[in-house]
């Protein structure tokens, strides 16, 4: 496989691991595919009623895009058309005309990633790393600021909204088994945000709002007025636009801040939802371990605000990675505190730094009738994030990809390799050796579908030691024909990528863009028995229950969430990102040859 160079190699080993978003590692040769046959009209009583033509609020019925740009480059969102369901037979496997009437639904789910619910006014963001993207030598810096940032509980709220309202799979008519989130649903391992996402994902109430409970205190107000923030009330009297606005276009959108922090009743999923761990839900801003600094950080009284430098920045960063208090207090003496560099803020101990084994233990305090949302007893005795569940004849696999030393790529530690590799066998009648010798045992044969946060191309991650890597996992998942589906995010993009066995089959990895980045999307995913030596995975892309445009008003997470759509359309540094993927990374049918 071809590897594009990462962006986030450059910083590894340097000061600036805080911070940095993902971005598509992988490059794939040119697929065949042609248009799906259209859903059956009806369909056997294990499927479930079947839907007739394109199904309403997926975008199979139609979906939004960015417009003609205006002053600045700055574009509107729009309605387009729907996309129907495109075959990929990169796998193998005959695609028989008659495949669509005899079909059957084995298994049907929604399918959530990076949500990343963001505490932004927390003193443990790292707003200031920004700047280093956005200068005359730009470096790699991701998602260390976001002008959309304050509305991320709004977009989950108005995504869940819309699969409620889709409710079953578009191809097989099943109902939706269960959602998954797998991975950074919170943005900086906080206790507030990993609350907000399970209470918002159970439908509770939600106040997204930290500190002071009179007034936002970040880096879009005018205490520490910064340039480099988009301040959607505006500049203070006499002061210049800030850039977003005098560079790039941005509209002035007076009580947004007020409005993003205004508490909301969450809907709440209708399905049973799970859990997958991600580097966001585990390292401070994705990339750090936790030190005593940070956590000092998260829950004091000081905020760091604009640096007078890039270097300055720089020595900031080193000095979060470092937890060199004694940087700071140099920082502040060279300053004297003025400038905007540090500024006081309201402390909240609710900001304080979880650890792995907090954040599965949160998913036992839950309103939902499933305790744990997929995390076991074994988790929370062991201090673990990885587990498996059945479905039917599928068996879900999910893992934990998240490196605790640190960096945001992914790798799996040997305990869980072995337990992966126990768990194929138990559920393969037949596998190969790493000889490539055949083995034949009496179990029963389950399909596999394996979940996590980073996808194979992503998990590149060796550091500390005894780490098991991409290629070698992908080579073990070879050996086992069972293994048919592995659904991932973390590269904020639609990609769909086969993994071919010698011989013939294989299995598909679905990868679903994020909710904080433009186009904001999630899945369903289904698996259909073609009854002809076939599985069909259905992968349907669903935009969030908001319309193309808030239309000016700020009354509730639906409006936010549509405006939250196209502040991310019009991130200045998103600009040249293409995270709706091809055709082929969309809405498909992905055919492969039935392991049994």
């Amino acid at each position: 496989m071809t590897r594009e160079y990462s962006r986030r190699r450059v910083l590894k080993g340097a000061a600036l691991g805080a911070g940095i978003a993902s971005t598509g590692l992988a490059a794939f040769p040119a697929r065949a595919l042609s248009a799906s046959p259209a859903a059956p009209t009806s369909a056997s009583a294990v499927a479930g009623p079947a839907l007739r033509g394109p199904v309403a609020g997926t975008t199979l019925d139609g979906t939004y895009r960015l417009g003609a740009a205006g002053a600045g480059g700055y574009r509107p969102v729009v309605a387009g058309p729907g996309e129907p369901h495109l075959l990929r037979r990169d796998l193998g496997g005959a695609a028989s005309a008659g495949r669509a009437a005899a079909r059957r639904g084995v298994l049907a789910f929604g399918h959530l990633t990076d949500v990343h619910v963001i505490d932004a006014q927390s003193p443990a963001r790292v707003e200031f790393l920004d700047r280093l993207k956005d200068g005359p030598a730009p470096l790699p810096v991701e998602g260390a600021y976001r002008p959309q940032e304050i509305l991320s509980t709004q977009v989950a709220d108005a995504m869940v909204q819309a699969l409620n309202r889709v409710g079953r799979g578009p191809a097989t008519g099943l109902g939706l088994a269960f959602t998954i989130n797998t991975g950074d649903a919170a943005d900086n391992v906080q206790y507030n945000e990993v609350r907000w996402i399970i209470d918002l994902l159970d439908g509770g109430r939600i106040r997204p709002d930290s500190g002071d409970p009179g007034r936002y205190e970040g880096v879009m107000d005018h205490v520490s007025y910064d340039r480099a923030f988009w301040h959607p009330d505006g500049p203070p009297d006499g002061a210049e636009a800030d850039i977003p606005a005098g560079r790039f276009g941005f509209p002035r959108v007076a009580g947004l801040i007020d409005a993003a922090r205004r508490p909301f009743q969450a809907a709440g999923l209708a399905s049973p939802w799970l859990a997958a761990f991600g580097n966001h839900d585990g390292l401070v801003q994705g990339n750090l371990p936790v030190n005593p600094l940070l956590s000092g950080l998260a829950t004091g009284r000081i905020k760091i605000g604009a640096p007078a430098s890039d270097a300055q920045a720089a020595r900031l960063a080193r000095m979060l990675r470092d937890a060199d208090a004694a940087e700071l207090v140099r920082l502040s003496r060279e300053r004297g505190g003025a400038g905007g560099l540090f500024r006081p803020v309201t402390p909240d101990p609710d900001r304080r730094l979880l650890t792995r084994a907090e954040v599965v233990a949160e998913h036992f305090r839950t309103s939902a009738s499933l305790r744990g949302h997929g995390f076991t007893q074994a988790n929370l005795r062991d201090g673990t994030a990885y587990y498996a569940f059945d479905q039917g004849t599928v068996r879900g696999l999910v893992l934990d990809t998240v490196n605790p030393n640190g960096y945001a790529e992914g790798s799996l530690d040997r305990a869980q390799v072995a337990w992966l590799e126990a768990q194929l066998k138990a559920g393969s009648r037949r596998y190969l050796r790493p000889d490539g010798t055949a083995v034949q045992h009496d179990v029963k044969d389950r399909l596999f579908v394996l979940f996590s946060h980073h996808p194979i191309g992503s998990m590149e991650n060796s550091l500390g030691g005894g780490r098991v890597l991409g290629d070698e996992v992908k080579a073990l998942l070879l050996r086992y024909p069972n293994v048919v589906l592995w659904v991932n995010g973390h590269t904020h993009r639609n990609q769909v990528i086969p993994h071919a066995r010698k011989g013939g089959g294989g299995f598909w990895e679905v990868n679903t863009a994020a909710h904080i980045d433009f186009p904001q999307q999630s899945r369903i995913i289904e698996i259909a028995d073609n009854a002809d030596g076939t599985l069909s995975v259905f992968a349907t892309v669903l935009d969030s229950a908001g319309p193309a445009s808030y239309g000016g008003r700020l009354t509730d997470t639906i409006r936010l969430a549509s405006l939250s759509r196209e502040l991310a359309g019009n991130d200045w540094q998103e600009r040249e990102e293409d995270r709706r993927g091809d055709l082929t990374d969309r809405n498909v049918e992905l055919l492969v040859p039935a392991p049994f």
